[in-house]
């Protein structure tokens, strides 16, 4: 199926992944060219969304590039054009309400734990990667707390555990997982371990847990297959490795068992649930033989998100057509840099997220969770650029902490890192309320200007946002700078000094290292 749109003078098209999210929006002059077909990254939902009202949807991914003035589509799905609206707000609503309405959240009252956005998380993964304790996770705990931090949600990342897919707690790291959990919950965390639907498939453990597990008729069915009936082998950022198929009765009750276990036993709260994206279930990625007749990278990516979103506290960030659903995305990992891979990318691609259905969104791990960054030779944190992240960070709908800033930063540097943190603790009430609005209504929480205030020449401005429709946000992304020109749309602003600033205007203001700028609309 092909579909050729024209780009009409000054229109502007957001779509894609959310991973590239810094390209958006794209114009009749922009040079893009992208294959969502088998391979998409992060947030991936179907569809391209226009400035004008516009919109294109599509069942299945598609390629998409623009020649000669043209959005153009090829896919196996039928293409739906959507020419009935005047700006962007009209066309994600409509988009929204046909495709990924939040209709069921709203009948069934679901709501997500307000704990995920009235304090920081603690994330330990760019703190200890793959090399978590008991000891390590009990300090990091309490220097949270001797530092002045509030308990929240404390993750604890990947290498907790045993092999794959047993989720069993490493003995030799964690000696007492139960007494760790009882102290952490005693210093008022919740706590979250890291797991995926990856399972190590040699040795004697993965052959144990299926003759354990199952009945003979069941055997072969467990798992991800080949047409062949073997397991299918899967290729992830970890190796090699079974993949769970969360479609089949079996292998949910194989992971439910797991967890199960982990909460009733040692207390654990709820999971990140990290991998399982729609690129590790493609054919060209089944390393051992033709996929089954009935594969289905969407069903298989979707039956994984599924899976996890029953905890009550839980986390994703990679999710294909999953839009419209009351489930915590996180932006999936940043570099430690001032380029387009780190903190340039915040901003556009959590604009993004919000345009596509997912409003509760998570920015990356404050300084880049990209773990590798440290082992490069020479690697030093840049202490500006750790500020600004968490600048930029603290009034999304939730802020993320893995590095300690008392370890790493200077007095100085951590004392600017803790006004943000602060700030995001002050407005926690206030975000709350925009989390309820969007439960109700499925309207982003972080917007772009263009979102509240169309055709006014704002779809390009990708680095201010806004919080709901009356706050506005100027964080700084580039080394140096401070001083910064603020685009304010329309209505009337005030700073947090009282400064009133007329909308729909440019003035350049100070941005000390210290201060984010922010503002709020008063009519």
């Amino acid at each position: 199926m092909e579909l050729k749109v024209k780009i009409l003078d000054g229109e502007y098209f957001w779509g894609g992944d959310v991973n590239s999210g810094y390209d958006m929006p794209v114009c009749k002059d922009s040079e893009y060219n992208r294959d969502f077909r088998y391979s998409a990254h992060n947030q991936f939902m179907p569809f391209f969304i226009s400035s004008k009202g516009r919109y294109i949807w599509s069942e299945t991914g598609f390629k998409v590039w623009i020649d000669n003035g043209y959005l153009c589509f090829e896919g196996d799905s039928e293409f739906e054009l959507f020419e009935d609206g005047a700006c962007l707000r009209d066309a994600y609503l409509n988009a929204m309400n046909k495709h990924f309405p939040f209709e069921e959240t709203r009948k069934q009252g679901k709501r997500l734990p307000r704990e995920f956005f009235k304090s920081a998380q603690f994330n330990c993964w760019t703190e200890f990667d793959y090399e978590p304790t008991q000891e390590k996770i009990l300090d990091y705990a309490h220097g949270i707390i001797d530092n002045g931090f509030e308990p929240g949600i404390l993750m604890i990342d990947e290498g907790w555990h045993t092999r794959y897919g047993q989720w069993k707690f490493d003995l030799h790291k964690f000696p007492e997982p139960k007494k760790m959990i009882d102290e952490l919950h005693s210093l008022g965390f919740i706590v979250m371990l890291w797991i995926t639907p990856y399972v190590t498939c040699d040795g004697p453990d993965f052959a144990k847990d299926i003759r354990d597990m199952f009945s003979p008729d069941t055997y072969d069915k467990q798992f991800l297959r080949t047409k062949e009936g073997n397991v299918a082998i899967v290729s992830w950022w970890n190796g090699y490795s079974a993949v769970l198929d969360l479609r089949k009765e079996c292998d949910r009750k194989y992971l439910s068992d797991k967890l199960d276990f982990l909460m009733n036993e040692y207390g654990v709260d709820g999971f990140k649930c990290d991998g399982g994206n729609y690129d590790s279930y493609a054919k060209a990625n089944i390393l051992n033989g033709a996929p089954a007749d009935d594969h289905d990278q969407l069903a298989l990516n979707q039956a994984w998100n599924e899976f996890g979103a029953r905890f009550k506290f839980h986390e994703y960030k990679d999710t294909y057509k999953g839009g419209g659903k009351p489930v915590i995305q996180r932006l999936c990992d940043r570099d430690h840099s001032w380029t387009t891979s780190g903190i340039k990318s915040l901003v556009p691609c959590s604009i993004l997220q919000g345009l596509f259905g997912h409003p509760f969104i998570c920015p990356d791990m404050i300084g880049g969770g990209s773990w590798t960054d440290k082992y490069l030779p020479n690697f030093k944190i840049d202490e500006e650029l750790f500020i600004r992240m968490a600048q930029s960070s603290c009034l999304f709908p939730m802020m993320q902490f893995s590095l300690m800033p008392w370890k790493h930063l200077s007095k100085e540097s951590f004392n600017i890192v803790f006004d943000a943190y602060k700030l995001h603790i002050d407005f926690a009430e206030r975000i709350v309320k925009e989390v309820e609005k969007a439960e109700e209504t499925g309207e982003p929480i972080l917007r772009n200007l263009e979102y509240n205030c169309p055709n006014n020449g704002y779809a390009t401005v990708t680095d201010e946002f806004m919080i709901g429709e009356d706050i506005l946000v100027c964080p700084v992304s580039d080394k140096g700078v401070r001083q910064k020109e603020i685009i304010f749309p329309c209505g009337t602003w005030v700073d947090t000094d009282g400064n009133t600033y007329c909308g729909n205007s440019k003035i350049m203001l100070e941005t000390p290292l210290e201060k984010l700028l922010w503002f709020e609309r008063k009519c």
